[in-house]
């Protein structure tokens, strides 16, 4: 960015930028690098699976797939980002019209951020993809080049991503009130209120009615919405 920006246009990543989720689906993949038995996937994905559904908070079930990492070298994860990045981009990744409005956030000067719960070994490649300005996301904790299973700090969910949406439009003097905020998840409520123009992308009952209310602008999600990644 060659001159200062004067909006901001945060954008979710899972099931808004892109068509699944990193998580789950890098995970398929790292794994399968590993030599990892597809019994021990399908577990992990239904215990997480099973907790989204019984109401454990948002935040709870990030945590939890962090500690499926536990004892993975951080170098091999990044490696693996990159090559599942490279996989899955031509087969769609991108979710077309959330993709087309970040272009346009960008060539009109506007600073761009990803907002996640995600952590870097998916989201470095996708951010360099579209030319993100920033990358926020959960940091997972490493102790001599592993994963320990735990965080440096709480997730990027929910409130987390409404302060750290906060922080950067005053590092950087911009009005909130003129910057942008692309999301999928009612757990994505506080960063949507926390600018002047929210977008609802897909149909989540809770930011469809308050999209309904407010008269906020929608976009259509993937066509494959839901927890579990696209089947390889």
């Amino acid at each position: 960015m060659t001159t200062d920006p004067v909006r901001a246009a945060f954008f979710d990543v899972d099931d808004t930028l892109i068509t699944c989720k990193s998580m789950l689906a890098f995970l398929g993949f790292h794994w399968g690098r590993e030599g990892r038995t597809p019994a021990r996937l399908t577990a992990a994905r239904a215990a997480l699976d099973h907790q989204l559904r019984s109401g454990v908070p948002r935040e709870q079930v990030n945590r939890a797939y962090y500690r499926l990492l536990r004892g993975s070298r951080e170098a091999d994860l990044e490696q693996s980002g990159r090559l599942w990045f490279a996989h899955e981009n031509p087969r769609g990744l991108f979710h077309p019209p959330v993709r087309e409005a970040l272009r346009r956030h960008h060539r009109a000067g506007d600073l761009t951020i990803l907002l996640s719960g995600s952590f870097t070994a998916c989201l470095a490649p996708i951010g360099q993809a579209v030319a993100a300005d920033l990358v926020v996301c959960t940091t997972p904790e490493t102790a001599d080049g592993l994963l320990t299973g735990e965080l440096t700090d709480r997730p990027m969910i929910g409130r987390a991503k409404a302060e750290a949406a906060h922080r950067i439009m005053t590092a950087f003097a911009l009005d909130p009130a003129d910057c942008h905020a692309y999301a999928d998840d009612a757990s994505d409520l506080p960063v949507l209120t926390s600018v002047g123009h929210p977008v609802v992308v897909g149909s989540d009952p809770v930011l469809t009615s308050r999209a309904t209310q407010h008269d906020w602008p929608r976009l259509p999600g993937p066509a494959l919405n839901g927890l579990l990644p696209r089947a390889a």
